[in-house]
């Protein structure tokens, strides 16, 4: 079984191994077999006829019949709509099926959105997590970032352009005016971009929404800022001692690695 990426938009990533494998297939397991034969077509590529759909909702009831077609010498290969299968796209339970029988499951390798727009957004990449999709739901996705605000790595996610508005409000009060971020869309394509800066830059750039699929990178909490209670006392004793409030946010901003405002209304909240 071969795990095969796909172009994610240029089509001139797709690579000498990818067609390969795609046209010594004996079945395909694409997640859309419409868009498999319309990429196809436009690569130019031979292919069996033997095409199956492998999707979200179907991918269990049809792990153990890709399997059976693997132990009967056929060879399969899975494919998403771009990128790497199993990221945040259907793939990981026939792996694990497959593993689980002891059939050997190899890959070839293609583009993936998470990489490219971390190596594109400028941001720390020595530790990252990759959160997928942020919920739909407001309230989820305002606990779910909330949980998130304080992890030191780079986080990657995916966001509808559609909800982008209203995710870049919820970051901003999750992490902050001053976190760094990343919204690169169209990864790859004709009109790529990468829009960086503030969460409160980029919310400005941003505006009523942008067209297009979109990645989120998002700067890591520093160890500093992940624990506000430590400047907050820091403030507190200050005041306590006459200085302003807005005096004692400065004096603490720079050592903690804070900004003046975030220190001021962090502070604020803590003594109502």
């Amino acid at each position: 079984m071969t795990l095969v990426g796909t172009p994610i938009g240029n089509l001139d990533d797709a690579s000498a191994h990818m067609r390969a494998a795609i046209e010594s297939a004996d079945v395909i397991a694409a997640e859309d077999t419409r868009r498999f034969l319309g990429l196809a077509e436009r690569l130019g590529l031979r292919h069996t006829r033997e095409i199956t759909s492998l999707f979200d909702h179907n991918e269990q009831a049809k792990a153990e019949s890709l399997i059976d077609e693997v132990a009967a010498g056929r060879h399969v290969v899975l494919l998403t709509d771009a990128g790497m299968p199993a990221v945040s796209d259907p793939g990981y339970r026939v792996v694990a099926a497959a593993y689980a029988r002891g059939v050997t499951v190899t890959t070839a390798s293609g583009p993936s959105a998470v990489i490219t727009a971390l190596a594109l957004s400028g941001l720390p990449s020595d530790r990252f997590a990759f959160e997928g999709f942020l919920p739909r739901k407001a309230g989820e996705r305002r606990r779910k970032l909330g949980a998130l605000a304080a992890d030191e790595r780079t986080l990657v996610c995916f966001e509808s352009p559609h909800r982008l508005v209203d995710a870049l409000a919820d970051l901003e009060a999750a992490c902050g005016p001053d976190r760094q971020i990343a919204v690169c869309r169209e990864l790859t394509k004709t009109y790529e971009e990468v829009i960086r800066g503030t969460i409160t830059e980029v919310r400005a750039r941003v505006g009523d929404g942008v067209r297009g699929e979109i990645t989120l990178v998002i700067s890591g909490a520093s160890p500093e800022a992940a624990d506000a209670g430590d400047y907050v006392a820091e403030m507190r004793r200050l005041v306590d001692a006459g200085m302003r409030v807005k005096d004692a946010a400065g004096e603490v901003a720079t050592r903690h690695g804070v900004s003046k405002r975030q220190a001021y209304e962090t502070y604020l909240q803590a003594e109502r």
